[in-house]
């Protein structure tokens, strides 16, 4: 009986103070990792801008992670999957699943434009250097860039890449224009290629979901007159092509619906995609970091108490010279 009363004081406090780490109705358990595959153009942006790769900027997704090969893919298997966690274009994402803050920012598109969401890279599309766009591929791609195009990229949900775009104007040409690549870009270049052949109708834009490295291969073999690309260009692929950035897009951690974490740390997304954290209390443990503002207000205020208690030290010494 004495025994029982000893023990459960320390009972108690260890309670306090797991449940000081671990938020009450926290997620708890392993986690699910789901990626992308290899030559994914989502994939290579998330490693390279979360950290997951290595000094050669190898990618280092944990070898534990299912692979998916789709952004569909992706999020079917997160909304089935309870301990589930993965990465999709924000423009993508649907009441399927649920995006999570990153270091207390929402995945929004305002928030992107704003700088504030830490993962974020271009759409970009790509053509065969030495050859150039055909006339038909030329016209789809000022529409892209035209008012027009980019009104309609922004109500896809991504961010507009063209400041103060014109008006775009029919050329009355005829023909094919074949697109290939990023399964991430697609929606979005659908509804370019839907509203573009309504005010075309002799033109036929055929396009292939493939994967950006399947994209930007195409646009330097010919099999296709704009390459897409979710990431940015390599320098391998611009000395073949040339391209450009047609809309800014988020990239959002996702979870299952069930999981009550609203957030995470950037950290930690990094370290469960490393395969370094593989426990949800672990996860949720990780500390956001500190938004910049708060960074240089907490560097101002040390700056201004060094001054103070430099100034205290001269004003010490004169006195001190002066008896």
């Amino acid at each position: 009986m004495k025994k029982s009363i000893k023990v459960m004081p320390f009972l108690a406090s260890a309670g306090l103070v797991l449940a000081s780490v671990v938020p009450a109705f926290a997620q708890t358990g392993d986690i699910n990792v789901i990626s992308r595959e290899d030559g994914s153009g989502t994939r290579s942006a998330f490693v390279e801008i979360v950290g997951v790769v290595d000094e050669n900027d190898d990618d280092l997704t944990t070898p534990n992670a299912v692979v998916q090969n789709s952004t569909n893919g992706v999020m079917q298997t997160v909304a089935g999957d309870a301990q589930g966690i993965g990465y999709i274009s924000l423009g993508s994402l649907d009441d399927s699943v649920k995006a999570v803050q990153i270091d207390g920012v929402d995945a929004t598109a305002e928030n992107i434009k704003a700088g504030d969401y830490p993962i974020a890279r271009p759409f970009n599309v790509a053509w065969d250097k030495e050859a150039g766009l055909s006339e038909v591929a030329a016209d789809f791609k000022a529409f892209i860039d035209s008012a027009e195009g980019q009104a309609v990229v922004e109500a896809e949900g991504y961010i507009a890449s063209k400041d103060d775009a014109a008006a775009y104007e029919a050329a009355g040409v005829e023909g094919t224009v074949e697109v290939v690549g990023s399964t991430s870009v697609t929606p979005v270049m659908e509804k370019l290629a839907e509203e573009y052949s309504a005010l075309n109708e002799g033109v036929t834009v055929n396009i292939t979901s493939n994967g950006s490295s399947a994209g930007m291969e195409a646009a330097m073999n010919g099999t296709a007159d704009l390459g897409m690309a979710s990431r940015e260009v390599s320098e391998e692929e611009a000395e073949s092509l040339d391209f450009d950035a047609i809309a800014l897009d988020g990239i959002a951690v996702i979870v299952n619906n069930e999981n009550p974490a609203e957030g995470l740390a950037l950290e930690a997304v990094k370290q469960i995609f490393l395969g370094e954290v593989t426990t949800w209390e672990d996860a949720i443990a990780i500390e956001p970091a500190a938004p910049a503002e708060e960074e240089a207000t907490e560097e101002e205020s040390t700056e201004e108490e060094s001054a103070t208690e430099e100034e205290a030290t001269e004003e010490t010494t004169e006195e001190e010279s002066a008896e």
